[in-house]
């Protein structure tokens, strides 16, 4: 398979098994998100399984990503689950946008990037 087959393939279920990530599927994790930031940094990747550039983000992510253990990492599907990504904005405080990378520490988003912006090396400084 080439290098754009690999990030544009079509098969939009398909996340890479060297991240561990949570489904984020419902309401009620976000309770959960909130109390666990105090003991350990959450992070939200929020993913549109449509768009090219979402995929290409996820996919670059995915490749930085090193700090397995040190944080928690939930991967909403947008399409699927967007009541939830609507509750994450309006109790993070954070403006909906898709691809996104959303950082919480103590009950609080303390950091958000989305496109091209979104880059794993990032969350060592919220560690």
């Amino acid at each position: 398979m080439s290098f754009f087959d690999k990030i544009f393939s079509s098969d939009n279920n398909e996340v890479n098994s060297n991240v561990n990530w949570i489904p984020l599927t419902d309401f009620s994790q976000l309770d959960e998100i909130e109390r666990n930031s105090n003991d350990k940094t959450i992070v939200i990747f929020k993913h549109s399984t449509r768009c090219s550039i979402s995929r290409f983000a996820l996919k670059q992510f995915e490749n930085e990503y090193d700090l397995e253990e040190k944080v928690a990492l939930y991967f909403l599907d947008l399409l699927d689950y967007r009541d939830v990504s609507n509750e994450i904005a309006n109790r993070f405080q954070v403006i909906h946008q898709s691809p996104q990378l959303i950082v919480i520490k103590n009950g609080v988003a303390v950091y958000d990037a989305s496109h091209s912006d979104i880059q794993a090396e990032v969350l060592e400084k919220y560690i």
